[in-house]
């Protein structure tokens, strides 16, 4: 058959790329290379095949009769005595004697079924044959040799071979000249035994050697990325080190410094993959640089990723591969360091290419039962929805986390759903048909300047229009509607996820989580879903089953609802001030402290944000029991609560009938009524005030003067800037003592030493001049000098 493959002309090799013709070479070289390898085990074959007939070289003839002339007989004796001749078979006597005539007979083995004349022929004059070959010195290099198709003659097959110039197998030379010095050398020394502190050092000496092989490959990288960028496919390679004594930390090494590497030379862009038009086509040779190393870098990291990927899973599924040189325990390490390269490259690279894919993979991770890897993936999400200012990278995020959620049945953490209240949303499109958000750039049609301008008016007219176009196309930063649709769509997924556990899994852990994001998000809520959801909250509050602090975040928001668009609706919200007002006694200076915070902001919504629909007995009520829980809390609590206490003193008239001791209508006070309309607050007095002024904290003792004294804005009471102009809920987190410190900064022992003795000081001059002023009054002078000179040494 006439072979139809035609030699390639120069117009189609120029066509081809020059990744392929490399990969045709390099297949090229290595079929050569496994010829070579092939055709040296041969040869290895054929010298094992000669010193075996060499140690079972035949033993001559005449010898072999000589010795075995005596045991003939002995064998025949026995024979006879054993088995008489009489009870044989003529034929089977007379085989006996022709076999015992044949020399071969007794030479041969006998273990073996062969017929004698076919091992005759396999082995004859095999040792002359080898014996006529001429032998190479040591010092000849070995020749690569191409197998032809032998030829037949008389004498036998013929092998027929032509030598070949060797490509790049000077290392496969090298270890096959070892094993066949190691093959000839029958008498091996056995590897020394090392002690284990040569062990320690020979194992720092291996790990000094791949850290500088690490940094040097790195560095090159680094300096030229264009032209270097095939290092990176070897170090790359150094992520599968089979050495157990470096294998564990060469590779964690590896996972970092690629991470640090790929963080530098990406670009700040994501690369597409060219079509077939465009690779047709001829461009400039700095344009087939770049998309050749935009090619490479864009394979090599999804190597890298799927990398990581890889040892995640295997330490999951608890797997490891039977040529794996770490141990499982060893290998937790490595999947950690995995993680924390992807947490990194999800917060560094989120506009580069297999984002979602590391998302993909981050998210669930979130779910870990190990706390060190879950912690980190939370932290990797919530720096990207901080720094996300356009809404992509979150939109992604937000899609996987309710995937997952729902995936699950919602058996997930709460901190999950947490992760929701660091998105950077403020306002979202509520109405699609509001155009005034960020109207579009309007340009004229071909009948309006047609109608309207010249012929020359309309080239110029042309010519702006497709410079703003392209200005536009230019321009990096995204239009506000382009955002405002991205936060709508991520805002709607959250709330459906949020609407799905109050729907379904009213019991489930995540419920807190839940009613937290309400409350952060409610004011953004579409008004159609405010009624049903207002029964909901207030469903789950008088069932009874939610702790103090998930009543706190139900009534939150509630009134975030009502504060925003909820405005327009007529709710009255008297059951969630009843609900507010019979929970504060829940909290003290135990660990709900804390969550005096939540009642600060409900305070805040409820009172000075709907001031016009509050009354006054409800505001009286509410003064009179934040002032009693300000003696039961910590110093910061305190300072929040009389922050609130002074807006609404401020916000609502007639709040100084607290401050007088005498009442002011008809009823006793009632502390233990859960109704503040109807416990007659306005007949009992502000005595928490003047225990607070005895308060060992200096700010909370500011406070407590300031509300006894009427909160004035000016004048002798009031209070400083930077007390009077900060929020309640800033000050709460200010004065807070989690770090174990005092604010203000309590003074040193010397310090107050010093005060003391200064005091003492003034004390004794202040005396001094008294006692002088007295005898004045009553000496003459000169008498006066003497009692001072006498009073000035004591």
């Amino acid at each position: 058959r006439k072979n139809t493959k035609r030699v390639p002309s120069f117009r189609k090799l120029l066509r081809t790329s020059k990744i392929k013709l490399d990969n045709k070479l390099k297949n090229k070289q290595y079929k050569q290379q496994s010829a070579a390898k092939k055709y040296r085990k041969e040869q290895k074959k054929l010298r094992e095949a000669v010193r075996d007939a060499i140690s079972r070289k035949p033993f001559p003839l005449e010898e072999c009769k000589k010795k075995q002339v005596g045991k003939c007989k002995k064998w025949e004796e026995e024979e006879e005595e054993a088995l008489p001749l009489d009870m044989m078979d003529e034929d089977d006597l007379k085989l006996m004697e022709d076999l015992a005539q044949n020399a071969s007979f007794l030479t041969r083995d006998l273990s073996s079924n062969e017929p004698v004349h076919i091992k005759k022929r396999k082995y004859e004059s095999v040792i002359d044959k080898y014996e006529k070959v001429p032998r190479r010195m040591q010092t000849e290099p070995q020749k690569e040799l191409i197998h032809l198709l032998p030829i037949k003659d008389k004498s036998g097959i013929i092998p027929q071979t032509m030598e070949k110039p060797v490509l790049g197998v000077a290392q496969d030379e090298e270890e096959e000249t070892e094993e066949m010095e190691e093959a000839e050398d029958f008498d091996e020394e056995p590897l020394p035994v090392l002690s284990p502190e040569e062990m320690a050092a020979q194992r720092r000496q291996k790990l000094q050697e791949r850290k500088m092989h690490i940094a040097n490959l790195a560095s090159a990288i680094l300096c030229e990325p264009d032209n270097n960028i095939k290092k990176l496919k070897e170090l790359r390679a150094m992520l599968m080190e089979q050495d157990p004594n470096v294998a564990v930390i060469v590779r964690k090494l590896v996972m970092v410094s690629l991470m640090e590497i790929f963080k530098d030379i990406a670009p700040s862009y994501k690369i597409r993959p060219l079509t077939e038009a465009e690779k047709a086509t001829k461009v400039k040779k700095e344009t087939q640089k770049l998309r050749e190393f935009e090619e490479g870098l864009v394979s090599q990291y999804k190597f890298y990723l799927e990398n990581l990927e890889q040892t995640i899973k295997d330490w999951k599924q608890r797997k490891l591969k039977k040529s794996n040189v770490i141990s499982l325990k060893a290998y937790k390490g490595l999947a950690e360091i995995a993680v924390k390269c992807l947490c990194e490259l999800l917060v560094a690279l989120p506009h580069f290419n297999f984002h979602n894919n590391i998302i993909v993979l981050i998210v669930p991770l979130m779910n870990d039962t190990s706390k060190m890897i879950s912690e980190l993936c939370f932290e990797a999400v919530k720096k990207l929805f901080k720094q996300d200012k356009l809404g992509y990278a979150s939109l992604g995020v937000v899609k996987v986390i309710s995937g997952l959620v729902r995936g699950r049945n919602y058996n997930v953490r709460p901190e999950v759903l947490k992760v929701f209240l660091h998105l950077r949303i403020k306002e979202v499109e509520l109405q699609k048909d509001s155009e005034d958000i960020a109207p579009k750039k309007k340009f004229m049609t071909y009948k309006e300047k047609r109608k309207n301008l010249s012929r020359m008016q309309r080239k110029w007219k042309k010519a702006e229009e497709k410079l703003e176009r392209e200005l536009l196309e230019a321009e990096a930063s995204e239009s506000k509607e382009k955002k405002l649709k991205l936060h709508t769509e991520t805002l709607n997924i959250v709330f459906v996820t949020y609407f799905r556990i109050l729907k379904k899994a009213q019991k489930s852990p995540l419920l807190p989580s839940v009613l937290e994001g309400l409350a952060k998000f409610a004011h953004l809520i579409n008004v159609e879903f405010f009624d049903d959801l207002l029964i909901v909250l207030h469903s789950l509050i008088t069932s009874g089953g939610l702790s103090y602090r998930e009543n706190l975040h139900c009534i939150l928001s509630a009134f975030h609802i009502l504060s925003g668009q909820g405005d327009v609706l007529n709710i009255d919200p008297m059951k969630f001030y009843t609900h507010l007002y019979k929970t504060l006694f829940s909290l003290h200076a135990g660990r709900t402290n804390d969550d005096i915070g939540i009642v600060l902001q409900c305070m805040d919504v409820m009172f000075a944000k709907r001031r016009k629909q509050v009354s006054q007995q409800r505001a009286l009520a509410f003064l009179k029991r934040l002032s009693t829980l300000a003696l039961h809390v910590l110093p910061n609590s305190s300072v929040g609560i009389l922050a609130t206490n002074r807006i609404l003193m401020q916000t609502f008239p007639k709040m100084d009938l607290l401050l007088d001791n005498e009442s002011q209508g008809s009823g006793v006070y009632l502390p233990e009524l859960d109704e503040p309309e109807h416990c007659n607050a306005q007949n009992t007095a502000l005595w928490e005030l003047h225990l607070l002024q005895r308060h060992y904290h200096p700010t909370v003792q500011k406070f407590a003067t300031h509300l006894i004294a009427g909160a004035p804005t000016e004048g002798s009471g009031a209070l400083s800037l930077d007390l009077s102009q900060r929020p309640a809920v800033e000050l709460f987190e200010a004065y807070s003592m989690r770090g174990m410190t005092f604010n203000p900064p309590v003074a040193s022992v010397t310090a107050r030493k010093k005060d003391i003795f200064s005091q003492m000081d003034s004390f004794i001059d202040e005396e001094l001049n008294k006692q002088l002023q007295q005898h004045i009054s009553e000496t003459p002078v000169h008498k006066t000098l003497d009692f001072a000179k006498h009073l000035k040494p004591s």
